[in-house]
């Protein structure tokens, strides 16, 4: 990796890993409840809510967050082991339906009835044992490792740090068409599959600058596409 852009994606990672720009963000539900001092599975579930809707414009994307938020009363946990879910086919967020997230809520509540915390879950287990989605060994599960990243990293900025028995240098960034086309324009990848293979390629490039918080890289992908936009 040229020195140029090796200076760039620090000052960039430095410059946007600022709550400032995530105040209308999916990450804000999770904060929210960690900030009234929810409980651990609270946060965790507003997380992984948060980030299955994490897909479209901010602004529609916070919005139908605050809708599902509103239907559990604030309470994500106590709704989940409740039982009691909005089960429909209209539409929570895009082709998101009622009916998928009652699904979700049902699955969760067979995993806390036996066990304290999703950590010990691995991206691709959260995949078949939460989402219930096909093994799929190429899937980048882009919204889990968003998840992921808000719960494990720990720099106390943007993300929670909420996991302490994961390390930020196992993670995986959270990879999208945007993400892509911003680590494409930086040439910190070759595959042109948008596929976790190039999730893993791109992350292990920032792993040459960040070795122990690869993942800090995605702000910096968040800042090239903020400053190239202009």
């Amino acid at each position: 990796m040229k020195k140029q852009t090796i200076e760039l994606l620090r000052a960039w990672a430095e410059e946007y890993n600022d709550p400032q720009y995530f105040e209308e963000d999916p990450i804000a539900f999770p904060r929210e409840f960690m900030q009234r001092g929810a409980s651990p599975q609270d946060i965790e579930i507003a997380a992984l809510f948060a980030s299955f809707l994490a897909w479209g414009k901010r602004a529609m994307i916070v919005r139908d967050c605050t809708r599902l938020f509103d239907e559990m009363e604030w309470k994500p946990l106590d709704y989940v082991m409740a039982g009691a879910y909005r089960d429909d086919d209209t539409s929570l967020h895009r082709t998101i339906k009622w009916s998928e997230i009652a699904a979700i809520c049902s699955r969760l509540r067979e995993w806390f009835t036996w066990h304290k915390s999703l950590e010990s879950l691995s991206a691709k287990e959260i995949r078949s044992i939460i989402f219930r989605r096909k093994d799929d060994p190429t899937a980048p599960d882009k919204k889990i490792n968003l998840m992921r990243r808000w719960l494990v990293r720990n720099d106390g900025k943007v993300d929670l740090g909420l996991w302490k028995k994961t390390s930020p240098a196992d993670l995986i960034l959270p990879l999208d068409v945007h993400v892509y086309g911003q680590a494409s324009a930086l040439g910190l990848m070759r595959r042109k599959s948008k596929d976790l293979k190039t999730a893993v390629e791109i992350t292990d490039r920032f792993r040459e600058i960040w070795p122990d918080d690869p993942t800090l890289g995605d702000f910096a992908l968040f800042g090239y596409g903020v400053t190239h936009s202009k």
